[in-house]
C-alpha cells in the first residue's frame, strides 16, 4: 500500500499523519510537543523567553530535533514508514531561518552518528529565528511604507508591511546585525528550511507560504525587485526560488533513512505554510466554504476567486496550494487567551467547551471582552491588557466564570466576523478546525455569529492532513477535489439558531464600537 505523509511544524509542536490516498483512509498520526518532549530548548510555548514582549524568537535547531524525535516515535511504534512514497509538510508562516555557506554541505552529508540537529549549528548565521508572534519591526514597516508606499506594497504582495512578515524581519536583521547578514547566504522560511533538512539540499519555497513575506509579487509570482532592494542588499540571491505547491524538491535524505524510510520511494514535496495546508486539509481549497482555525492564533481564511486586498490592511492574500489564492485574517490572542481565561476560572476544557455555555445566555447580556494577553495584530494593539464592556459587575471583574468564558468566545467570533467583512462574502458554510473545534459551545457560537452551518472534520490537525493531501496530489495520481471528498468529510454539522443570529447581529455593532474606541496601541 502506497502511503503519503503530512507533517505540520507548528508553533508549539510538530505533528505527522499517514494516509492511504487510494483507499481514502487515515492510517496513523504522531506528535511532539516542544515543551513536554524537548525541555532542553526551554520553549514551553514554542518561543524563547525574552525581556521584550515584542520579540518572539525560536531556536530553529529545535524544529529539526522535533523532526528526529517524531520519526523516532513513529519507528518505535512500528509505523509503516517503508511504505511512504511521498512526504509534504507545512510550517508556521512568516518565521525565517538564516544560514551561512556551510548549510548545503552539512545537510547533504551522508548519515552520521551525530544527529542533524547537532551538526547544523555551525550553519546558522543567526542563532534564533523570528516567528509569526514577533512584533518588533514597526520601524521597518514604517520605512517600507515611506519608501514604496503602504498601498503599493499591499497591491503587489497582497499585504501591507506587517511586523511579523519576513521582509520587515529581514530588514531589521540587516539594520541591527550587518556583519551577520552579510555572512548569510540562505534565508529560508520555516517551511523551506524544514523541507531542505528533509531532502538534504536547499529547497524552493512554495507560492502559498512565500506570499506571506511582503516580498513576493502576487502578479508575477516572483520576488519583487524593488521591494527586495529596499528591504536589504543582495536579498534576492539569498531567497529560495518560488514554485507551485506540488513541486517535487527531491528524495528523502540519508540522514533520515535510519527511521525506516526508503530513499528510492520517499519523494519530498516542497513544504507550504500551515494556513494554506489547513485550507486543503479542511476541504476549503475549492472555495465552497470559509475556514476557522482555532490554534495558538485564531485564523479565518477562504479560497479567493481572484486576489482582493483588505483596505484596512488586516487581511492578507496567500497562495492556494490547489491553485489561485486565499484570503486570511489572523488574530494572535487565540487558544492561549482562551487558556488564560480557563485558568483564571479554574475549570477544565470539558467545562470550558460545553458546561459554561449551557449555564449562560447567548449574547451574554451584552458583556464583551478584548483579551490582549499578547500584542495583537488584528487590530494592531501593541499594549497588552484585558478590556471589558457591559454590566458593572462584569466590568469590575466580579462576573461568574460562565459569563467570562462566554465573553471571550463570543468576542473572538465577533472580531472574526467584523474583520472578515472586507471579503464581501456571505458564507453559507464554515469549516472549523484546531483544538477549539472540539467544543460544542464554541462551534454553536461560530454558527450563530456567522449565520452559517458549521462543519467539523474527523481530525483537528487539518494542517498535517492538508500537507498529506498535497503530497498525494503531487505524485499526479489524485486531484485535490478527489482527496477532499475522501478526507475532509464533515463529522458533525452545527446549524445556526435564528434567535441567536439576531442577538449577535445587534451585539456586533456594540463590539465594533468598543474595539474602535480602545487606545491600547
Amino acid at each position: 500500500m502506497k502511503l503519503a505523509m503530512g507533517i505540520d511544524s507548528s508553533t508549539q509542536g510538530m505533528k505527522a499523519v499517514l494516509i492511504a490516498p487510494k483507499e481514502g483512509g487515515i492510517i496513523a498520526s504522531e506528535s511532539v510537543n516542544f515543551g513536554r518532549d524537548l525541555p532542553e530548548y526551554e520553549s514551553p510555548e514554542g518561543v524563547l523567553r525574552n525581556a521584550d514582549p515584542l520579540i518572539k524568537h525560536s531556536d530553529p535547531l529545535m524544529w529539526v530535533k522535533a523532526l528526529e524525535t517524531l520519526f523516532e516515535k513513529m519507528r518505535k511504534n512500528k509505523f509503516p514508514l517503508g511504505d511512504v512514497s511521498v512526504i509534504c509538510g507545512c510550517g508556521q508562516q512568516h518565521g525565517s531561518v538564516y544560514l551561512n555557506g556551510l548549510f548545503p554541505e552539512i545537510i547533504s552529508a551522508r548519515e552520521s552518528s551525530i544527529p542533524l540537529s547537532k551538526r547544523l549549528e555551525p550553519a546558522l548565521s543567526r542563532k534564533t529565528s523570528p516567528v509569526w508572534m514577533d512584533s518588533s519591526t514597526t520601524k521597518q514597516c514604517e520605512i517600507l511604507s515611506k519608501k514604496i508606499g503602504m498601498a503599493e506594497i499591499r497591491r503587489r504582495t497582497g499585504s501591507p508591511p506587517v511586523e511579523r512578515f519576513t521582509g520587515p524581519q529581514i530588514m531589521k536583521f540587516f539594520t541591527d546585525e550587518k556583519a551577520k547578514y552579510n555572512e548569510t547566504k540562505f534565508i529560508h522560511l520555516v517551511s523551506s528550511f524544514m523541507c531542505s533538512a528533509l531532502c538534504g539540499k536547499s529547497s524552493p519555497a512554495d507560492y502559498g507560504d512565500a506570499a506571506g513575506m511582503n516580498l513576493l509579487n502576487i502578479e508575477t509570482l516572483d520576488w519583487d525587485d524593488e521591494i527586495c532592494s529596499v528591504t536589504a542588499p543582495d536579498l534576492k540571491s539569498k531567497l529560495p526560488r518560488p514554485v507551485i505547491s506540488t513541486t517535487i524538491a527531491g528524495t528523502i535524505s540519508d540522514n533520515f533513512r535510519k527511521y525506516g524510510f526508503s530513499s528510492k520511494k520517499s519523494k519530498i514535496v516542497v513544504w507550504t505554510g500551515d494556513n494554506p495546508a489547513s485550507l486543503v486539509g479542511t476541504g476549503g481549497a475549492s472555495g465552497e466554504s470559509a475556514v476557522i482555525s482555532l490554534g495558538t492564533s485564531d485564523t479565518f481564511f477562504a479560497a479567493m476567486r481572484s486576489p482582493k486586498t483588505d483596505p484596512e490592511g488586516y487581511g492578507h492574500v496567500f497562495g492556494n496550494p490547489a491553485g489561485g489564492f486565499m484570503s486570511l485574517i489572523c488574530f494572535k490572542n487565540g487558544s492561549l487567551a482562551r487558556e488564560k481565561i480557563k485558568e483564571k476560572c479554574g475549570v477544565d476544557w470539558d467545562y470550558f467547551g460545553l458546561s459554561a455555555f449551557e449555564k449562560s445566555a447567548p449574547g451574554n447580556n451584552g458583556n464583551i471582552m478584548l483579551p490582549y494577553f499578547v500584542p495583537e495584530i488584528t487590530p494592531l494593539v501593541m499594549k497588552r491588557g484585558v478590556k471589558l464592556f457591559g454590566s458593572a459587575k462584569f466590568v469590575s471583574g466580579k462576573a461568574g466564570k460562565d459569563e467570562k468564558i462566554r465573553a471571550i468566545v463570543e468576542s473572538q467570533m465577533l472580531r472574526m466576523k467584523l474583520h472578515s467583512s472586507w471579503l464581501g462574502e456571505k458564507f453559507k458554510k464554515i469549516k472549523i478546525t484546531g483544538g477549539g473545534s472540539q467544543s460544542p459551545g464554541i462551534c454553536q457560537v461560530a454558527a450563530d455569529v456567522f449565520d452559517a452551518c458549521v462543519e467539523t472534520i474527523s481530525i483537528p490537525d487539518s494542517a498535517a492532513l492538508g500537507a498529506a493531501i498535497i503530497a498525494a496530489c503531487a505524485e499526479g495520481d489524485f486531484s485535490f477535489s478527489e482527496m477532499s471528498a475522501k478526507f475532509a468529510k464533515p463529522v458533525s454539522k452545527i446549524v445556526p439558531n435564528s434567535g441567536n443570529v439576531k442577538i449577535y447581529r445587534a451585539l456586533l455593532d456594540k463590539y465594533a464600537e468598543f474595539e474602535k474606541n480602545q487606545n491600547l496601541s
